[in-house]
Order: structure tokens, then C-alpha cells, then sequence
């Protein structure tokens, strides 16, 4: 017989496999929600207890086709598993396939991250299964009141959809030890600035290499992901000496590197950016930041003029200025990082997330009379 959950989140991808922010905001609804696992899937299938105490069941990934994991294992493990509510993350077609042959008709929660955007012609032919998901769910959990309001296919579910901003614990972050910092601030030296992130299409990155060309200061990009060859090509065409890429780094690293930073860089410039846990994470290290008004979630994390700049998308001089601002006046720098440690602590702490969360399944559980 195999584990039995009281919520099982299911998601194309997970730890320790990949570590991207959405990986980030499941953990910590996992293992802050009672008797909860996660069902996935990764190049080399297993069950794992992360972190000693979360159950990740990963199912063997076949293939990604634009983006969207395949694997014909995760329909029977669906299936077969006990769980009395399940929570799925938005947008990942072959995920509402599994729910709509194995789901059972089990509760269901869909948070939804982003609008189908690259995709067009996919998306069209995606559009009667995505309505079928949606049709299914017991409720939809938009990130931001913005994406709501900017999104057309959440304006046909709105009787439904509630908003819960994303949020992240400081506790779940690892202080680094004193020689880690010291390695690390010896590496990238300070008061550079930092992007933390999978390198992927929306991030913007080209632009904010474009921006740093010729500028005093430096810039770190910190992750990996598939991006990287045509990124390191375009800033070694260009000449842009001063954009380090720091690959993957370790929590301990990422924390080092956040409180070496002057600012965050978040430079995403498509709809596929519904929010950017990278932001949070600035926020609650009193940083000062920049991003894109993209109609999403990032220009409610970050407030113009109070926390950072927020900036047109795509526009490298904008980027460049708003960089040099905050690389030239440190008090104004320093003023908006304590803004953003304020905006974290009022808005976006993990508690906070994971609370909302439990009082969700708590109603959808209570009104399908499933038994607790």
C-alpha cells in the first residue's frame, strides 16, 4: 500500500532535481500544510523524504516537449495514490491530463501562475483541455490581483478564483558560514548587481546584458537553465567583461550574494513572469529592486519609487539608468531597501502563503464533505 496524503501537489518539476522559485513556493506549502507530499517528474525516477520530512514521489520524465514534461508513469502513480485534495500548478497541459484520467474527481486545486504565452499555436490546440482542467477545478489561485485583472482566461473563472500572493520563509534560507561569504565576496567582490534565476526565455536577460555593456558596474547572473550558451555568446560578442555568470550556486551562496548585491535585477519581459519569487527574496533581504511592468504580479511585489524602479520591458537604457541610479545614490538605495525588508514582512512571508493555503483546503475539503 502506498503513502497516503492529505494534499499532494503535483508539478512537472521538483527538488532536488530543479530549484527554481516555483520549486521554492511548493516546498514550502508542502511542508507547511499537515500530511502533504509531492507528485513529479525527473530524469531519474524515485521516492526521496526531502528534507527528512516531505515525501517527493517523481515518476520517470520521457520527454519535454515546449516546455512540458511528459511521462506516462505519473498517470498510473496518480491513480493509484490516496489523497484526499489535489493541488496542481498551472500551466502544464500534460499535468491536466493526468488530473482528468487519474484525478478521480478528488478535490482540486489549480494555482495558476502564468497564461499560456510562447505557445500560440500549441496553445490554441491546448485550449480545450486547459478549459476542461479549469472547468474541474474546485478553485483557481491567481498569484496577484494584476494577473486577474490582465488575464482573459481568469476573466471567465472569477466566481472561483481567489488571490493568494506567493511568499517564502526566511528560515528556509542557510546563513552562510564566514568563510562561504568571504569565498564569495572574493569571487564576485559588492555592490554589484544580481539576477538569481533559471535562464529562460522571459527573463529579459539579453537586455540587461545590452545594458551593461560599457557601465562601471558589475553584473552577477546566478543559475542555469537553457538560455545560458546564447546569453554567454551575445555578452562575449558584445564585450560585456562585466557580466559574470556565477552558473548554478548553493542556498548558502544565493544568501551570500544577496546581501553582497546593491540591487536585484529582474529584467523578465513576457506575461510568462507572473510573479518572480526572486523578488521576494530581494524584499526580505533589503534590497532595492528593479523589474518590468509586465500587467503581472512583479509590479505588485516591487512598488515603483518606494521599493525599486520599475521600468518598460525590453528597453535596455531604461535598464542601464535605473541600475546606475541605484549604484550612484546608496542613500537612496539604502531607503528603498528598507522599504522592501517592510513590503516583506507585511506582505509576502511564507506563513502568510501557507495560512491563505489552509484555510482554501480546509473550505474545499469541508464543502465537497470529505471527511478530515
Amino acid at each position: 500500500m502506498g503513502p497516503e496524503f492529505r494534499i499532494l501537489h503535483c508539478y512537472r518539476t521538483f527538488y532536488p532535481e530543479s530549484q527554481g522559485g516555483l520549486e521554492q513556493v511548493i516546498l514550502e506549502l508542502a511542508q507547511k500544510t499537515h500530511s502533504s507530499g509531492v507528485l513529479t517528474l525527473a530524469k531519474v525516477p524515485g521516492q526521496t523524504m526531502l528534507n527528512g520530512e516531505l515525501p517527493v514521489l517523481a515518476e520517470r520524465r520521457w520527454m519535454s516537449i515546449a516546455s512540458c514534461c511528459i511521462g506516462p508513469g505519473l498517470v498510473r502513480k496518480l491513480f493509484s495514490l490516496k489523497a484526499k485534495l489535489l493541488h496542481f500548478h498551472f500551466p502544464w497541459p500534460f499535468g491536466d491530463v493526468a488530473y482528468l484520467l487519474a484525478g478521480r474527481s478528488r478535490p482540486l486545486v489549480v494555482t495558476y501562475h502564468s497564461d499560456v504565452v510562447r505557445q500560440r499555436f500549441l496553445g490554441v490546440l491546448y485550449r480545450p483541455l486547459m478549459k476542461r482542467l479549469l472547468d474541474r477545478a474546485d478553485r483557481i489561485v491567481a498569484t496577484s490581483q494584476n494577473y486577474v485583472e490582465s488575464s482573459p482566461i481568469l476573466a471567465k473563472y472569477r466566481e472561483k478564483v481567489e488571490v493568494i500572493p506567493l511568499g517564502v520563509s526566511e528560515s528556509g534560507y542557510v546563513l552562510p558560514s564566514a568563510k562561504q561569504f568571504a569565498a564569495t565576496e572574493h569571487r564576485f567582490g559588492k555592490d554589484f548587481m544580481l539576477f538569481v534565476g533559471v535562464l529562460r526565455y522571459y527573463k529579459g536577460l539579453e537586455f540587461l546584458i545590452r545594458a551593461a555593456v560599457g557601465q562601471s558596474f558589475k553584473v552577477v547572473i546566478a543559475g542555469k537553465g537553457p538560455e545560458f550558451a546564447p546569453l554567454a555568446s551575445l555578452a562575449k560578442e558584445l564585450g560585456a567583461d562585466n557580466v559574470v555568470f556565477a552558473g548554478f550556486v548553493s542556498n548558502e551562496e544565493k544568501v551570500a550574494l544577496m546581501r553582497l548585491c546593491r540591487a536585484v535585477v529582474f529584467p523578465s519581459h513576457l506575461r510568462s513572469e507572473a510573479f518572480g519569487v526572486t523578488l521576494i527574496e530581494g524584499l526580505m533581504y533589503g534590497k532595492p529592486l528593479i523589474s518590468c511592468d509586465i500587467g503581472t504580479g512583479t509590479s505588485f511585489v516591487n512598488r515603483n519609487s518606494l521599493t525599486g524602479h520599475v521600468i518598460p520591458p525590453s528597453n535596455p537604457v531604461a535598464l542601464r539608468d535605473a541600475m546606475n541610479d541605484l549604484l550612484n545614490d546608496a542613500k537612496k538605495a539604502e531607503r528603498m531597501g528598507q522599504a522592501s525588508r517592510e513590503r516583506y514582512e507585511k506582505m509576502f512571508t511564507g506563513e502568510r502563503m501557507a495560512a491563505a493555503y489552509r484555510k482554501l483546503y480546509d473550505e474545499v475539503l469541508r464543502e465537497r464533505g470529505v471527511e478530515d
